[in-house]
């Protein structure tokens, strides 16, 4: 009885838990975007210094947690293999993502701690 009702209680509740995280994740690389988009026209058109590269890379790189932990969340809800396989290939190419631009922010940093310490 009340593992039914637990159940029923994901079944309903996860769905909209899982868009929730989505949407924020959207958000992010969305307000990211844009955010990155203005720092570069300022630098293009005033000659302002932002490090537009490294902003950017962390907010796609936050963007991308969220929806990772939706992913992972999405788990709960799968019935088949088939499934399962495809979500799996999902979370894995996101984890390749994140892991590629936290490996450019890594280098982006070195380059401009060489770059200032060279000045």
């Amino acid at each position: 009885m009340l593992e039914t009702m637990l159940e029923n209680l994901i079944e309903v509740a996860l769905p909209v838990i899982i868009s929730l995280i989505e949407l924020v994740g959207i958000f992010v690389v969305a307000w990211s975007t844009f955010s990155a988009f203005w720092e570069y026209l300022q630098n293009v058109l005033f000659h302002k210094h932002y490090a537009t590269q490294i902003h950017l890379a962390n907010g796609l790189a936050m963007g991308l947690e969220f929806k990772m932990a939706a992913e992972i969340l999405k788990t709960v809800l799968v019935r088949e293999m088939s499934e399962l396989m495809i979500l799996g290939a999902v979370i894995l190419l996101r984890a390749l993502l994140s892991f590629l631009i936290h490996f450019e922010l890594r280098a982006s940093g070195h380059a401009s701690e060489k770059a200032g310490s060279e000045k």
